[in-house]
């Protein structure tokens, strides 16, 4: 396995807890984003990042920065995951929108994008985060679904691990 690092922004603390999950279950740093800088970029081969969703759909406040340092950065070679915290019940129009801001911030980057997830097993009206009939990472939802988050991690690691 190549270097790996999680990356989260999290005002709530969500998005931290889920990403210290998935980091130890890979065996890897995790990191606040609002630590991000290109040498932590360059240092590691796969960057699993995870945003929690706010108002109609953006990005959580601190990635807004952490954006920046990955469209300055070279992506090209790197491999990319992403995850995201939603609520598909009081926003389920805009459900987990923030992984699809994240996508579409560095989509062009020349990075490989692995672990899109199938649409079933879901309920929400729309989400940027959809391409092509899959969401574009793992959507979580801590509100009304977290029953399902442990397997739903399990599932997307299993995924993910032989591209990492």
């Amino acid at each position: 396995m190549n270097t790996t690092i999680v990356i989260y922004g999290s005002s709530t603390g969500t998005c931290e807890v889920l990403a210290e999950k998935i980091a130890s279950k890979l065996g890897c740093e995790v990191l606040d984003v609002q630590n991000l800088s290109a040498d932590m970029v360059a240092a590691n081969k796969n960057l699993i990042l995870g945003t929690s969703t706010w108002g109609a759909g953006e990005l959580q406040d601190d990635w807004y920065d952490g954006l920046k340092v990955l469209q300055g950065a070279d992506l090209s070679g790197k491999t990319i995951a992403i995850f995201g915290c939603g609520d598909c019940s009081s926003y389920s129009d805009t459900f987990v929108g923030g992984m699809g801001e994240l996508y579409n911030g560095i989509k062009d980057s020349g990075a490989q994008f692995i672990g899109s997830v199938e649409t079933s097993g879901y309920t929400y009206d729309d989400s940027e985060a959809v391409i092509d009939g899959k969401f574009i990472g793992l959507p979580l939802d801590e509100i009304n679904e977290d029953d399902k988050t442990d397997a739903r991690i399990d599932a997307w690691i299993t995924q993910i691990s032989p591209d990492l």
